[in-house]
């Protein structure tokens, strides 16, 4: 091994680790946004959450913007603007999937993405994927639907809301995986934010003149506002952490790491809800953690061996 390989090997162990760090911490994050809407749904519509929750976003990224700008102009912002309707589009359709089915069930369905981002980031991004890292994602969506157990005779129709919710998020995801590679991460998350921004704001103003009500908003109460506040913040830091992931690791590797929302989600729902997992949940939780890990392992014997 010459000197050049010696020095490199280090750095891409250190963006392994760097990556899946990330990753993990925003996974395990990010279900308190639908904690903090649950705690909200009997009086704040899901769809004012979901505009807040881009409110915030752009609020917090926009004065970053403004301050590097003209170091960072904005690139491909057509991908940009598809990136920022994207999760806009998600966070609409999962609102819509839960208001119509059990939650256990749309999550079923949605996890089915990180699978979905495996694929698309061979076809789109040209990353190689291992038949080790396919069974690794498969095994980490059979640990989800033993946590969630669906009630496959609910699914019907409306199955195709959260389906719809997962291949929007799985492009997003591919996108951004794309895009991070030449743009700055903080124009990015803006340029979500703002776009979601405006997407939803329509959606509101079509919503409360038609008379849905998702989609009607109210007046909140000061504590109501502190914890739209806050889903906005856990969702833009959230976000932010993945956007970094991916600009260190590639999208097939870090997908099947999104599995972890459903352990934190059963903590939140433990430490809000007061709901004790059971013994076949904690198995499920065990196989999706045991995936991660096992991915984790084969990335770091593969930078070693770099």
């Amino acid at each position: 091994m010459d000197q050049h390989s010696e020095t490199r090997t280090p750095k891409r162990d250190k963006s392994v680790e760097i990556a899946v760090a990330l990753m993990v911490v925003a996974v395990l994050t990010l279900p308190a946004i639908d904690a903090i809407a649950k705690l909200l749904s009997a009086t704040v519509p899901a769809g004012q959450v979901a505009w807040a929750r881009f409110v915030v976003q752009a609020a917090i990224m926009a004065p970053f913007v403004a301050a590097g700008f003209r170091r960072a102009p904005v690139a491909n912002l057509g991908f940009q603007v598809l990136r920022g309707i994207l999760i806009a589009t998600t966070t609409v359709l999962i609102f819509a999937a839960v208001k119509l089915m059990p939650l256990a069930d749309a999550m079923a369905i949605f996890f089915v993405e990180p699978l979905i981002v495996t694929l698309l980031s061979a076809v789109f991004l040209g990353e190689r994927i291992g038949w080790r890292r396919v069974l690794a994602a498969i095994v980490g969506f059979a640990g989800a639907l033993i946590v969630v157990r669906p009630s496959y005779d609910l699914f019907g129709l409306t199955a195709v809301l959260p389906l719809g919710a997962a291949l929007c998020f799985a492009i997003y995801i591919v996108l951004t995986r794309r895009l991070v590679q030449s743009q700055d991460p903080v124009v990015m998350q803006f340029n979500s934010g703002l776009t979601g921004l405006v997407f939803m704001s329509l959606a509101l103003l079509i919503g409360h003149a038609l008379e849905i009500p998702v989609f009607t908003p109210v007046w909140p109460t000061p504590w109501e506002w502190s914890l739209l506040a806050l889903c906005g913040v856990i969702a833009t830091a959230g976000h932010f952490m993945i956007t970094l992931a991916f600009r260190q690791m590639e999208a097939g590797v870090l997908a099947p790491f999104q599995y972890l929302e459903i352990v934190g989600a059963t903590g939140y729902g433990l430490w809000l809800f007061g709901d004790f997992p059971d013994g076949v949940t904690w198995s499920g939780i065990a196989i999706i953690v045991g995936s991660g890990l096992y991915i984790f392992h084969r990335e770091r014997v593969r930078s070693r061996g770099a």
